[in-house]
């Protein structure tokens, strides 16, 4: 049932990123968002690895839907801020690394 597995088909993406096909491990990772849609490490590899094949607007995409998608994790927003910044979008890459701060200093509720 690896056809179906978003967990087995991101290892066999990594792998063809390991074997240095990114093009492949892209077209990989884009195939598990047709079975999970909502899968957080999908999105994040692929707004790392469109940002390297000089897809940014793909990149910042996938890095939002991340943020979107875990609102109360710092490291989605500063993750959407380095892509932002190496997107050349300086004040956007700002605000999400100020949103990534406001995140960490607001104390968890019990």
């Amino acid at each position: 049932m690896s056809e179906s597995n978003p967990e087995k088909l991101y290892d066999a993406a990594r792998k063809l990123k390991d074997q240095g096909d990114l093009e492949g491990c892209v077209a990989a990772l884009q195939h598990i968002l047709t079975i999970d849609p909502g899968h957080v490490q999908t999105h994040l590899a692929l707004g790392v690895h469109l940002q390297k094949l000089g897809r940014p607007e793909e990149a910042i995409a996938h890095a939002k839907k991340v943020a979107e998608l875990s609102p109360d994790d710092a490291f989605s927003f500063t993750q959407l801020s380095v892509i932002y910044q190496r997107c050349g979008k300086i004040f956007e890459a700002e605000e999400a690394m100020a949103r990534a701060r406001e995140i960490q200093g607001t104390p968890r509720k019990h």
